[in-house]
């Protein structure tokens, strides 16, 4: 059956994304594209931080950066800093871009070992330009210096994610998109297939579809409720189950830093997302070990200025659908899965989800064959994902505390256990597939968290001499040049992308 009506249930962030991303089908097509929204039910909000593929994303769809931050009162990213996680006391950034660069055919933490067994003090952060811009407040983009022999800056976004919707509503609806404002009710299914075939709202209107996007959030209105699409739980693993989200101002006299902070309590964490007119705030932590009126003592006590709203409390089940695609029904954002938003994620598996659809979708029809290479693949990147935010919790030192001794002492997946042992033994970082987090990504939260190497590819020993010297110190060089001569964070916003009070 051919896809000519393509109904996405829910808005927000995910629903839109969906929708902007899919009205580029609608170009010599008779293809209509309804968002089912209401404006009585709240969203969740708390994916304010995003990563680097996701400005691809919006690059892809043409929109103007400076306009885009403008409206969503965004500020630039260039990695996360992550306090208190090896032990108490302990501060580390990961960054964007990577470490150096290979050399030898090898990776350059490998590289910077053997410096290191040479005597060689630097820390590796100084050959990293998004960790030294980040240390000092500065940002500029590539495109403001453009030289071949000076690095990238890789960077992302921090945004308000509701005023990021409503930016992409208007994109959507400019191309065609139509939202319906209203209530799912009741959702009919064909008797033989099981496919959805329409939904009814709470005046008694029926919308019929070919391809439902269930973007309704934690309560998978369609990819649950309806096709019983089953949850793989994976709180064994990570045992965070609570969050408590509170915006405040940024009184601290502070200019937005260009990074995210995850700083770790006693039985979870606390995000800090600076905008450019406040800050993002929030807790996670696990019930089991702390009582919600703790954790929102400790949020409060560790903003920069007063609270702007009052404290949103969210209980979630860290995992994902059995099925992410079952049917005609595809799941994006909360309603495919939830894991904390430790390395900003949250919006990064709506983008790929996305991504995935529109690659593999066929308005001829919806086969199995479809559905299967969806599932497999969405299966695979979650579970990397998965692997890297234990990491996070397994690899401390810190046994102050019920929570942290369970974290340090849990049993992990075996496929993150190997890749830690790997590291230790001779540093060795082997990506699988296509995965997200690259080999500074694993280096740095490793090494920040004192995981040490024990050894580095012996192929790194082959590099010597005057010419090694010299290009490990122009490396260096080129990073002191570029972050010397960029200006403050502030400054470029408020020249570059200046949000409206």
């Amino acid at each position: 059956m051919a896809i000519d009506k393509i109904v996405i249930v829910g808005g927000g962030t995910a629903g839109w994304m969906a929708a902007a991303a899919l009205s580029r089908l609608r170009a010599g097509r008779d293809l209509t594209i309804t968002v089912i929204e209401s404006e009585t039910i709240g969203t969740v909000g708390v994916g304010e931080a995003t990563i680097p593929p996701f400005v691809e994303f919006n690059q892809l769809l043409e929109i103007d950066e400076r306009a885009m931050m403008a409206a969503v009162q965004g500020t630039f990213k260039l990695g996360i800093q992550f306090v208190n996680w090896g032990k108490l006391g302990d501060s580390y950034i990961h960054p964007f871009g990577a470490y150096g660069y290979h050399m030898g055919g090898v990776a350059f933490h490998q590289v910077w070992h053997k410096l290191r067994q040479s005597g060689d003090k630097r820390p590796i952060q100084v050959f990293n330009l998004e960790t030294m811009a980040a240390h000092f407040g500065r940002f500029a983009r590539t495109d403001d210096y453009r030289r071949e022999d000076l690095p990238p800056v890789n960077y992302a976004y921090h945004i308000d994610a509701g005023r990021y919707a409503r930016f992409l509503r208007g994109y959507a609806e400019q191309r065609g998109v139509v939202r319906q404002e209203g209530r799912v009710t009741d959702v009919a299914q064909h008797a033989e297939s099981g496919f959805v075939t329409a939904i009814t709202m709470e005046d008694g209107s029926a919308i019929a579809g070919d391809l439902f996007i269930d973007c309704s959030g934690f309560r998978g209105l369609l990819i649950e409720q309806a096709l019983k699409s089953g949850y793989e739980d994976w709180t064994h693993y990570l045992p965070c189950d609570r969050a408590v989200a509170l915006p405040c101002l940024r009184e601290d006299g502070s200019g937005p830093a260009p990074y995210t902070r995850a700083t770790a309590h006693g039985a979870g964490w606390q995000w800090q997302v600076p905008l450019q007119h406040r800050n993002g705030n929030g807790h996670v932590y696990c019930s089991s070990f702390m009582a919600d009126d703790e954790a929102h003592d400790i949020l409060v006590n560790n903003i920069a200025g007063k609270p702007q709203a009052e404290p949103n409390f969210l209980r979630f089940v860290t995992g994902r659908r059995k099925k992410f695609w079952n049917k005609n029904v595809v799941a994006l954002g909360l309603s495919a899965g939830f894991m904390e938003p430790l390395e900003s994620t949250s919006i990064h598996l709506i983008n790929t989800g996305i991504n995935k659809l529109i690659a593999l979708l066929s308005l001829d029809g919806i086969t199995q064959v479809q559905e299967d290479a969806f599932n497999r693949l969405t299966g695979k990147e979650y579970a990397r994902i998965r692997d890297f935010l234990i990491l996070h919790y397994n690899s401390t030192v810190r046994d102050d505390t019920p929570f942290w001794n369970h974290c340090r002492t849990m049993a992990v997946p075996d496929s993150l256990t190997e890749k830690v042992e790997l590291f230790r033994h001779n540093g060795q970082i082997f990506r699988e597939d296509d995965e997200l987090f690259t080999e500074t990504s694993w280096a740095a939260v490793m090494m920040g968290q004192g995981i040490a190497m024990g050894g580095h590819n012996p192929m790194a020993d082959r590099l010597q001499g005057r010419e090694f010297t010299a290009e490990i110190d122009g490396i260096e060089q080129s990073v002191r040049h570029v972050v010397q001569h960029m200006p403050a964070h502030e400054d470029y916003l408020a020249r570059y992308c200046p949000a409206a009070v």
